[in-house]
C-alpha cells in the first residue's frame, strides 16, 4: 500500500495570523471603571488628605459629643441633652481660644458623660499668668452661652432654655471653685496658690452635706497639687508663680467679678422661672452631674 505523499508546500509555515483588535478592546473595557475611579480620586485627593488629617478630631470631639448626648438623653431628654452638651462645648472653646492666642498647643475637646469635657494641653503654660488666662477663658465664654439661653427664655418663655440657663450658670460657677485642676484652681495660681486650701475645704463641705462620687474624684485628684504647697520649690518652680501686682489685680477682678455675675445669673434665672411657674408652666431643675473642664 503506497503512502500518500504530502506536498512540501502544504507544510511550509505561512504568515502569522493578524489580530482583529477585539482583545485590546476587551482589556480597555475591563479597565475602564478603574480609570474612572483613578481620575476621581486624583481630583478629590486634596479633600481626602484634609479629611484624614481631621478624622481623629472628628472621632474624638464629634464622636464623644454624640455619645454624651445619647447618655444624657436617657435621663433628661434629647432636647436638653443637645443644649447641655453645646453649653459644655462653648465652655471648652473658651479655653481653646485663649490657649491658641497664647501660642499653646492643645488637643481637640473630648467629652466624657457625667464628667463633662476636657482639652489636653500639649504644651504647658509658661507661667501662672498664662495658666490663669487659659483657666478663666472657659467660664467667661460659658457664662455668655448661659446668658444667651436666659435671653431666649425671657423672650420666648420656653422652659427648656430656662433650665439650660440655670444649669449653665451653676456649672460655670462650680468650675470656679479654687481647687486642683478645676478652672478656679488654675485661675488662683495667679492670685495665691494657698487659695487651693479654701477650695479643698469647700469641696470637703459639699461632700459632707451631700456626697457625690465626682466630688470625691475631684478632691482626691487635687491632693497632689495641694501637697505641693508644703514642699520646698526649686528656683524654676518659684519663678512659675511670679506674677506682677497689675496682673494679680486684673485676674482677681475678673475672677471675683465673674463669680458675682454667675450668682446673679442663677438667681435671676430661678426667680424668672418660678414666676412663670406660678402661671402653670412646668420646668425642671434636676441638674446634671458636675462638669469638669
Amino acid at each position: 500500500m503506497e503512502e500518500e505523499q504530502i506536498p512540501a508546500s502544504a507544510i511550509e509555515p505561512g504568515p502569522p495570523p493578524q489580530p482583529d483588535g477585539s482583545g485590546g478592546k476587551n482589556v480597555k473595557r475591563a479597565l475602564g471603571p478603574l480609570a474612572v475611579l483613578a481620575a476621581f480620586f486624583a481630583k478629590v485627593k486634596g479633600f481626602l488628605i484634609v479629611g484624614l488629617k481631621f478624622l481623629p478630631i472628628l472621632l474624638k470631639t464629634g464622636g464623644t459629643m454624640i455619645l454624651s448626648i445619647g447618655v444624657y438623653a436617657m435621663y433628661w431628654g434629647w432636647r436638653f441633652a443637645v443644649g447641655f452638651v453645646l453649653l459644655i462645648f462653648v465652655h471648652e472653646c473658651g479655653h481653646l481660644l485663649v490657649a491658641k492666642r497664647l501660642g499653646l498647643k492643645v488637643g481637640a475637646p473630648m467629652f466624657i458623660p457625667f464628667v463633662g469635657a476636657l482639652i489636653a494641653l500639649k504644651q504647658m503654660p509658661r507661667n501662672a499668668w498664662h495658666e490663669a488666662q487659659v483657666g478663666i477663658g472657659g467660664p467667661i465664654l460659658g457664662a455668655v452661652g448661659a446668658a444667651v439661653c436666659y435671653g431666649i427664655y425671657c423672650a420666648t418663655g420656653n422652659g427648656l432654655f430656662g433650665a439650660l440657663a440655670y444649669t449653665g450658670f451653676f456649672l460655670n460657677l462650680f468650675n470656679l471653685a479654687p481647687i486642683g485642676f478645676l478652672d478656679g484652681g488654675r485661675i488662683v495660681t495667679a492670685l495665691s496658690p494657698w487659695l487651693w486650701l479654701v477650695g479643698t475645704i469647700i469641696i470637703g463641705l459639699m461632700m459632707f452635706v451631700h456626697f457625690n462620687f465626682l466630688l470625691l474624684i475631684i478632691f482626691v485628684m487635687s491632693l497632689p497639687r495641694l501637697f505641693s504647697l508644703f514642699r520646698k520649690k526649686s528656683s524654676e518652680e518659684a519663678r512659675y508663680f511670679e506674677v506682677t501686682p497689675q496682673q494679680r489685680l486684673i485676674m482677681g477682678g475678673m475672677y471675683f467679678g465673674l463669680i458675682a455675675l454667675l450668682v446673679v445669673g442663677m438667681v435671676a434665672a430661678k426667680v424668672q422661672t418660678e414666676t412663670r411657674n406660678s402661671r402653670g408652666e412646668t420646668i425642671s431643675f434636676n441638674l446634671p452631674h458636675f462638669h469638669q473642664s
